[in-house]
């Protein structure tokens, strides 16, 4: 689903006037989520999942050009969990 389609099922869900207003609260939403992400908490969602930052080892890759063992440096990802309404849906 795109951004568009998003803020359209807000705005229906919502029932919010324009698609302005549900644009803000998208916008909303993802800001928050990010802010918690970059000071290290966790954004959880009842019934959706969490997400939350882990740190990724450093492990060995291969270049795939080459075939030449390359290091590739350990670093912060977001990971997400689904709760368990989402996986009995997925199930």
């Amino acid at each position: 689903m795109t951004k568009a389609g998003m803020v359209e099922q807000i705005k229906e869900k919502a029932d919010l006037q324009t698609k302005v207003l549900a644009e803000k609260v998208y916008d909303a939403v993802l800001e928050s989520v990010r802010d918690a992400l970059v000071s290290g908490e966790s954004a959880m969602f009842t019934g959706l999942g969490s997400f939350r930052v882990v740190q990724r080892a450093e492990r060995a890759g291969r270049n795939p050009g080459t075939g030449e063992v390359i290091r590739i440096p350990s670093c912060k990802v977001v990971r997400f969990t689904p709760g368990k309404k989402v996986k009995a849906m997925l199930s």
